[in-house]
């Protein structure tokens, strides 16, 4: 099997082909539709090719499919990758054939904020993940002779096989469950790398979450395994918030029912010293900012819709406190996800408990049971009959 392309064109036809099953978004709001693609092998001298075992269904997949993000159409999603490495292009020396990885966010590994150890902030984040093609503007997906976009988050892993990159695929022990570890490479590390990287949360720290799904309740999980306390989890759902002081909450807030600024005040005396934005609402992150202790950060992490502001009092940043952005957690996915794998093993961050799993063909099935919250992490199991025999050499 070729291993690297020497034809870096934009839109060179796809010379050795593998035809994959993949999950289509044809046009906004639509459906996932599973269909045949040919998949471009000749890997260039970076990339891998992935046989994908699994795949969590992100929210970011469902905006990007109801176009709240601007990704081309028609389009393969999926970016919480997991497989065995098939074949890799001639420049990779970190991973061979047969290894087992989970695949994460794209980084041009060229910018200031990737030579100085911050790739979620790449300068070409933007283009790199949500552009629907490689940086040079091609792609390696193609229907009939026309392209389909792809490399979304540099794998489009809602398929039987994607092509990632040295810098985003990470490799794992084979006797971890690739359908377990998929989801590591977006929404839990995000969660979980907000407190242990962004904010560095001490033990005896305060910290209130806003909105428990996967992000929220990973961030949950790694403020209890540090120590954190209270720690606050808000929410609406009060299943979810039961599942919080489960992994570690020592309190909860139905945000329906209850003032949450007053509630965090009255728990907390002077203020949090950190809060969590999760639920891309622009009225929490006022209301982030207003129950900050003296001193403390506000972090927004889930993403607004377009255009979104956010009223801030302005006065109250003149007591210290802080409002910043967090991406991915301020994750290197190398050195994090070995991490998270590791506080799993020691039962210090029990993931399992958010995910349910699915079959490939049931993809319109689990994001609607996203969407609904009755699943927290939907992961797609690849399954045998959906892929093809990779080419002979």
């Amino acid at each position: 099997m070729p291993t690297t392309a020497n034809d870096s064109s934009a839109h060179r036809p796809a010379a050795d082909a593998l035809t994959i099953t993949a999950a289509v978004v044809e046009e906004r709001g639509a459906p996932f539709q599973l269909t045949e693609l040919d998949l471009d092998t000749q890997l260039r001298p970076d990339e891998v090719l992935v046989e994908v075992a699994a795949t969590g269904v992100c929210q970011t997949d469902i905006h990007v499919r109801d176009q709240e993000l601007p990704t081309p159409l028609p389009a393969v999603l999926g970016h919480e990758g997991a497989g065995i490495i098939r074949a890799i292009g001639t420049a990779v020396s970190t991973l061979a054939p047969g290894d087992h990885v989970v695949l994460s966010y794209q980084s041009c590994g060229q910018c200031t904020p990737c030579l100085t150890g911050y790739p979620a902030y790449c300068a070409q984040s933007f283009r790199l993940n949500f552009g629907g093609s490689r940086a040079d503007g091609s792609t390696a997906l193609h229907r009939g002779g026309t392209e389909v976009h792809g490399h979304f988050f540099g794998q489009s892993s809602f398929a039987t096989y994607a092509i990632g990159s040295e810098r985003n695929a990470v490799k794992v022990d084979s006797d971890l469950p690739l359908d377990l570890v998929a989801p590591l490479g977006c929404g839990l590390q995000t969660g979980a790398g907000a407190v242990l990287n962004s904010l560095k949360v001490a033990a005896g720290a305060s910290i209130a979450i806003f909105g428990t799904g996967t992000v929220g309740l990973a961030a949950v999980m790694a403020a209890h395994a540090v120590g954190a306390s209270p720690i606050i989890a808000v929410d609406i759902n009060p299943e979810r918030l039961t599942l919080a002081q489960e992994f570690g909450a020592t309190h909860v807030i139905n945000g329906g029912e209850e003032d949450v600024a007053a509630r965090i005040t009255e728990i907390t005396g002077s203020g949090a010293d950190y809060v969590l934005e999760v639920t891309g609402r622009p009225q929490m992150l006022g209301t982030a900012v207003d129950v900050l202790a003296p001193l403390g950060t506000a972090a927004q992490i889930g993403g607004a819709p377009a255009g979104a502001r956010a009223a801030i009092d302005m006065n109250a940043l003149l007591g210290g406190r802080t409002v910043r952005g967090i991406a991915q957690g301020d994750s290197i996915p190398q050195v994090f996800i070995p991490k998270l794998i590791e506080m799993y093993r020691a039962g210090r961050f029990p993931f399992d408990r958010l995910i349910r799993h699915y079959d490939l063909d049931q993809i319109n099935e689990a994001v609607a049971d996203a969407l609904s919250g009755r699943v927290i992490k939907p992961v797609l199991r690849v399954l045998a009959e959906h892929t093809n025999p990779l080419p002979a050499n």
